[in-house]
C-alpha cells in the first residue's frame, strides 16, 4: 500500500512541478516559492512512503504509523499549501498540522528501525 501511495504522491509532485514551471506565471514570486516548497516536500515524502513500503516487512507497527503520518501529512501540508496559493483559500491550522505529521512520520520511521534493531539483538 505504501509503495502505491508513494508512487501516486510522486506522480502528483511531478505534475505540480510541471504546472509550476509552465502554467503558473500569474503567481507572484512569493506564492510561487511557497508552491515549489510544497512540491519539494511532496517529492521527499513520496520517497518516504516508498521507504515505508520497502521497510514494512521488517519495521512492524511503527512503520505503518509512519506511513499514515507521511500520507496524511502530505495531503494536509502540501494540499494546504497548494490550496492557499492557487485559490487564495485560507485553511488556518491545516498546513502546520500537516507539517507536524510529516515530522512525526520521520520519528516513527526511526522508532521502527530502533525497534527492529532491538528485536534482532534479542
Amino acid at each position: 500500500m505504501w509503495i502505491g501511495l508513494g508512487s501516486l504522491s510522486g506522480l502528483i509532485a511531478v505534475a505540480m512541478a510541471a504546472m509550476a514551471a509552465h502554467g503558473l506565471s500569474g503567481l507572484d514570486a512569493g506564492a510561487l516559492i511557497r508552491v515549489r516548497s510544497g512540491i519539494e516536500m511532496q517529492g521527499w515524502h513520496a520517497l518516504a512512503l516508498l521507504a515505508c513500503g520497502l521497510w514494512a516487512p521488517n519495521g512492524g507497527k511503527f512503520t505503518a504509523w509512519a506511513g499514515r503520518a507521511f500520507g496524511a501529512g502530505s495531503v494536509l501540508f502540501c494540499g494546504g499549501v497548494y490550496a492557499t496559493e492557487l485559490s487564495a483559500m485560507r485553511l488556518g491550522f491545516v498546513v502546520p498540522v500537516g507539517g507536524v505529521l510529516l515530522m512525526a512520520g520521520w520519528g516513527l520511521l526511526g522508532a521502527s528501525a530502533m525497534a527492529a534493531g532491538r528485536r534482532a539483538a534479542s
